[in-house]
């Protein structure tokens, strides 16, 4: 595809599902058959909604990326609800230019990598469930920092964060990996937000209430003067 490109293989599967969501989905499945052997249409009815829904929820979509230099794509599917520069953070010791993108329960929720580079620290913090919309929720919520150096030294982060309804934060990198620009790296169950902390001089591509896709929208672009 022309100005695009493939980090993953393509699914072999018309509907690929996150395999997180197979206990679930297998939950919702296994009690929406118990209902229906017994008897119970109304309940039945209502797992085997449930279940397609849950089945929807962590569908987990190929992607193309695309091939831009310096470009900074969208780590989250989404609407974006913040842009702006922030000079207190505890992610990055540096004034910041702050992204958020807020995930419904409708949206995709794997999260992809903003740009390639070196994973340089993983912290985890626990803290309250608000709604992930809040501003307030990036600091008081549960959440999970990545920090990461691209190949120029340029340092971002990149924040998931719990929400209302979201109990569950996976991330699968680990500290002093290489990771690929809009390779598959996390997702956080059931509605939440994602958080990204870039250069103060990015240029930014989107606006806010915008709404993104991870891995192909373009969030801005890195200026080789952050070197």
């Amino acid at each position: 595809m022309k100005n695009f490109y493939r980090v993953d293989d393509p699914s072999k599967s018309a509907f690929p599902i996150e395999k997180a969501g197979f206990p679930f989905i297998f939950m919702a499945g296994f009690s929406t058959a118990i209902f229906a052997l017994i008897g119970v249409k109304s309940l039945s009815i209502i797992g085997l909604f449930l279940t397609l829904f849950i089945c929807f929820f962590f569908r987990d979509p190929d992607r193309v990326i695309p091939e831009k230099e310096n470009a900074v794509v969208s780590p989250a599917d989404g609407k974006v609800i913040f842009i702006d520069h922030v000079e207190d953070n505890s992610f990055l010791d540096e004034d910041c230019l702050k992204i958020s993108i807020f995930m419904s329960v409708f949206n995709v929720h794997v999260n992809r990598v903003p740009f390639s580079g070196i994973v340089r620290k993983i912290k985890y913090s626990p803290g309250k469930f608000i709604n992930a919309s809040y501003d307030k929720a990036s600091r008081d919520n549960e959440h999970n920092a990545v920090v990461v150096e691209t190949e120029g030294g340029i340092k971002y982060c990149m924040v998931q964060i719990a929400g209302l309804i979201a109990r569950r934060i996976i991330c699968k990198i680990q500290e002093e990996e290489n990771i690929v620009k809009g390779s598959r790296f996390g997702l956080i169950c059931f509605g939440s937000r994602l958080d990204v902390y870039l250069p103060p001089n990015t240029d930014i591509n989107i606006s806010i209430g915008e709404k993104v896709s991870a891995g192909t929208s373009i969030l801005g672009y890195l200026r080789e003067e952050n070197n």
